[in-house]
């Protein structure tokens, strides 16, 4: 049985609690009836300052409404807000961690809110593809992890482990020659984020579109060390529907005996796009805002939809757009333009 599945375990919603001071905030323990009307397939993206997690007010989507705004291009700056006043996770630097997670430990803390970070460097890191690079080999790694868990310290966050890195595993894009050492270093990971007192560990198992049975990733998840997790990530950067997603959750969570998961809400407004396209994940036109950040889920099962994938940032050079990561400010606008609410 997995850590996070025992009594003494700190819940998602107590890492809430703990940023919120003890004071009532806006979301509700994980499988607790919410107060109000329980969170749909989309939900409302209309903006709000009740969330339990941080809020940047320096990001690329805030800067952007001023940007609009300085161009009396008012109307566009109040859809982008649907963006900029939601909580994304930030994506700390592959050189080094500390800055990054210092600011936002920082603001968090100020604001009495919730950290969310990816810790996203393995070496061999997405097969050569749009986001390749990571840590140039495995003490690299260790040293990056370990610098990355000390800047959290004791602050109450949330961290999505190696986006890909499992799934890859799963569908052999990862060649036989570093598998064992990825285990390893994802398991040493696990362990030494483990070690901060209020930080919950969810790692990423890919989506439904990618690995159709949740059999298949058992034992790679077992052997990457999800019993010392707090449970696993699904749909990162993805745009599988919540009840798409949470289908394939509950059977997996089944078979690694009931545990929990996040689901990445950040682009799913719409779900995936339609027909079997190539390349359907990389920027795919026509896509939505999901379900608003929130621990309000009404399944027990999901501590949290997270917007994890940035919104506006680009999957990589497909499709017009910039290079991965890289903020596209009209891919932003289209995506909050659609948005449900």
């Amino acid at each position: 049985m997995s850590r996070r599945s025992a009594v003494t375990s700190l819940s998602l919603a107590g890492v809430v609690l703990l940023a919120l001071t003890g004071c009532g905030g806006p979301d509700e323990p994980a499988g607790r009836t919410p107060v109000g009307p329980p969170v749909g397939e989309t939900g409302s993206v209309a903006p709000t300052a009740g969330s339990a997690f941080w809020v940047d007010p320096d990001s690329d989507a805030a800067r952007e409404v001023k940007r609009y705004e300085a161009q009396g291009r008012t109307e566009d700056a109040k859809v982008l807000r649907r963006i900029s006043e939601r909580p994304v996770a930030d994506w700390p630097a592959h050189e080094d961690p500390v800055p990054d997670i210092a600011k936002v430990v920082k603001g968090a803390g100020a604001a009495g809110r919730t950290a969310v970070l990816v810790a996203y460097n393995i070496p061999h890191r997405d097969c050569g593809l749009y986001s390749a690079g990571g840590a140039p080999d495995a003490g690299a790694y260790r040293n990056w992890i370990d610098a990355f868990a000390g800047a959290i310290g004791d602050a109450p966050a949330v961290v999505v482990l190696e986006p890909d890195a499992v799934p890859h595993l799963v569908d052999g894009c990862t060649p036989a020659q570093h598998q064992d050492e990825r285990y390893q270093l994802l398991s040493g990971a696990i362990d030494r984020l483990k070690r901060q007192p209020h930080t919950r560990v969810y790692l990423d198992a890919g989506n439904p579109a990618w690995i159709e049975d949740p059999a298949k990733l058992v034992e790679p998840l077992r052997r990457a060390g999800i019993a010392h997790a707090d449970g696993f990530a699904l749909n990162v950067s993805n745009f599988q529907t919540n009840n798409a997603v949470k289908d394939f959750g509950a059977k997996l969570s089944g078979l690694l005996g009931g545990a929990h998961y996040t689901v990445d809400t950040s682009r799913n407004g719409d779900g995936p796009l339609p027909g079997n396209r190539d390349q359907a994940w990389c920027n795919p036109p026509g896509r939505a805002l999901g379900t608003p950040p929130t621990t309000r889920t009404g399944d027990p099962l999901v501590d949290a939809y997270l917007w994890i994938k940035r919104p506006g940032e680009s999957d990589g050079t497909c499709r017009g757009g910039p290079a991965a990561g890289t903020w596209w400010p009209d891919y932003a606008l289209g995506l909050a333009r659609r948005a449900k609410g």
